[in-house]
């Protein structure tokens, strides 16, 4: 279980997260949904602490840090409960110098400090996974854009973590190959994936999520399981959200 409790997050004297309270299930898939500047991809970043909150507590498991006001957390408690996600990029972040299965098997060397065949052995299997085993040895420049995600989903799934979170996975893809990409999270969800992601790509959250979080000026406008909230929102403001996604979506295609 993924808990959230009164995350507040300032940068400065911008208040980005107005005390947010959420769990995500152990198992389940919440998508985070909401328009530019709300809060999504800040509170998704606040889960692994890649943002650390102003005030407020993350539990992971049985791990939690409580976070206050010009307070100090220890390293060794950010690393110990950052180490159970992983996270994907928007714009993958893979290693240009290296090739796919180096960029799977990196943290696994350098962090974990696993053997190198070990390693190997581990890195082919998600390769496989994701359907990149025969582009192992291919450098990120030779590879489209759904296929350096594909390698980014292995990498994040290489410590296996206990969440995967998402920020916004498909946003730098054409049509093509983000449905390359919904098909691999949508397999790992039908494995039981724990998955947290922040995304503007309806046909994403509408087909992949169970959960859905709808996030606007730093708040939960309202929350729900994705089937109701997206054929029946009963807030005013999701309602407008979801016609505006559903109008863009109608444009794309």
């Amino acid at each position: 279980m993924i808990g959230l409790t009164k995350i507040e997050k300032r940068f400065g004297d911008l208040l980005v997260l107005k005390g947010i309270t959420q769990e995500f299930r152990e198992g389940g898939v919440t998508a985070l949904i909401g328009p530019s500047g709300g809060g999504k991809s800040t509170l998704l970043r606040c889960i692994n602490l890649l943002e650390i909150p102003t005030s407020g507590t993350v539990r992971i498991g049985e791990d939690a840090i409580e976070f206050r006001p010009g307070g100090k957390v220890s390293t060794a408690a950010v690393q110990k409960l950052r180490r159970q996600t992983g996270m994907i990029f928007q714009n993958f972040q893979l290693f240009p110098h290296r090739s796919a299965i180096e960029n799977v098997m990196e943290g696994l060397i350098v962090v974990l400090r696993w053997p190198k065949e070990k390693a190997r052995e581990r890195a082919l299997e998600l390769l496989d996974k994701v359907g990149m085993r025969e582009k192992a040895d291919a450098w990120p420049a030779n590879l489209s854009g759904g296929q350096q995600q594909r390698v980014a989903i292995a990498r994040a799934l290489a410590p296996s973590p206990r969440v995967l979170l998402c920020d916004e996975p498909t946003s730098a893809l054409d049509p093509e190959l983000a449905e390359e990409v919904v098909e691999v999270l949508g397999q790992l969800a039908r494995e039981g994936t724990t998955m947290v992601m922040a995304t503007h790509d309806l046909r994403l959250a509408s087909s992949v999520a169970d959960e859905v979080v709808f996030l606007d000026q730093g708040e939960v406008v309202e929350t729900g399981p994705a089937r109701d909230l997206f054929d029946n929102p009963q807030r005013q403001r999701t309602k407008r959200f979801i016609a505006s996604l559903r109008q863009e979506e109608a444009t794309r295609s």
